[in-house]
């Protein structure tokens, strides 16, 4: 069967949404398989190929040669059979091609809309290729529209149009239509049922958004010098980040701060004035801790053998509400930050019941 048309219609979606021909026609393929097989009783004997050099599309259906047929849409008796291949015996497997009218007539009365819905799968599955080479990355997205009441935005990708809800924005920020933005990819899935092309969960709350801010802005990180150990975040507030370099020549959190803090300033002016802590990670845990609390300083860290991976800390007891931080916030980014459970106490032993844990 020869279809020029519904090539060169495939041609102008390859040049125009950037889909290979390849996928392109293994989705109508899927399409024209899945309108024909409903004359089959939905039974798996349909098959499609499609040649797009030489502008053809074959269907056929594979039955068996039985000596007594059992299903009349899978089998063929011997006789039967060799009216399509005149040496079939029983145990052979007979294609019959669907004749040109046939096929057409299915297509038209069926194909067209599983035939559009198979070439929206393709773009579909291209979107999701370009998604997955993107996933735990950071992309530019432009704010189409914000919905005035629950705030939920919906962002331009490329060609795609996602979610950004209320909560994966950071708090104190304003989006207005037109914006760009930077966004992290926090995870890619197949389609829901009912919803057009891939699930993309995007976010500026994830901690992985300032990981890669700072991949983008220190060179240091980007050609590996510098190793980011961790990241614990409250967007929109406060981040922690530990940085670590094998080069003793190589000042990990000074090369993060950059020139005067341009580095880490331009970070925090694209997160709305969250501030960022930078902090030198170590392989001991006393140091590693103790470093995680600034910018408060620490007088000792006395890890707890009787308990897994606890620690209490002795600060100053002028320092002991900026070790904890508002309503804790200090001590709890510490606390994620380096994985251990932070007990701060002050040198005095008195704890001061002004201060809220």
């Amino acid at each position: 069967m020869v279809n020029k048309e519904l090539f060169m219609a495939l041609e102008m979606l390859e040049k125009e949404k950037g889909i290979p021909m390849d996928v392109l026609c293994e989705g109508i393929q899927k399409a024209l398989v899945t309108a024909i097989k409903r004359d089959y009783n939905n039974k798996d004997i349909v098959f499609c190929e499609l040649d797009p050099e030489k502008k053809t599309i074959r269907v056929f259906v594979r039955k068996n040669v039985v000596s007594e047929v059992i299903d009349p849409d899978e089998d063929l008796t011997v006789e039967q059979a060799q009216k399509y291949k005149p040496t079939a015996m029983v145990g052979d497997i007979i294609e019959i091609e669907l004749e040109t009218k046939e096929v057409s007539r299915i297509a038209a009365d069926k194909g067209k809309h599983v035939i559009r819905q198979g070439i929206r799968e393709a773009e579909h599955g291209r979107l999701r290729e370009e998604f997955q080479a993107h996933n735990q990355e950071i992309v530019t997205a432009k704010v189409s529209r914000v919905d005035p009441e629950t705030k939920d935005a919906i962002v331009e990708i490329g060609k795609a149009q996602e979610p950004l809800f209320r909560s994966e924005q950071i708090p104190n920020e304003t989006l207005l239509p037109g914006m760009l933005i930077k966004v992290y990819i926090a995870g890619v899935a197949d389609a829901k049922e009912g919803r057009r092309g891939p699930r993309v969960t995007i976010s500026r709350t994830h901690p992985g958004l300032v990981k890669r801010l700072f991949e983008s802005e220190v060179p240091e990180i980007y050609d590996g010098t510098v190793e980011i150990k961790a990241v614990s975040r409250e967007a929109g507030s406060r981040t922690k980040i530990a940085v670590y370099s094998a080069d003793e020549n190589v000042d990990a959190v000074g090369a993060c701060i950059g020139p005067r803090g341009a580095r880490v300033g331009k970070i925090v002016d694209m997160l709305y004035g969250e501030k960022i802590d930078i902090v030198k990670y170590s392989d001991d845990p006393k140091e590693f801790i103790a470093a995680s609390l600034a910018p408060a300083e620490v007088i000792s860290v006395t890890i707890d053998e009787n308990a897994e991976k606890s620690c209490r800390v002795i600060v100053p007891d002028l320092q002991l509400s900026l070790a904890i931080g508002n309503k804790g916030q200090n001590a709890r980014l510490a606390a994620r930050l380096t994985g251990w459970k932070i007990d701060i106490k002050p040198e005095s032993g008195k704890t001061d019941p002004s201060v809220e844990l």
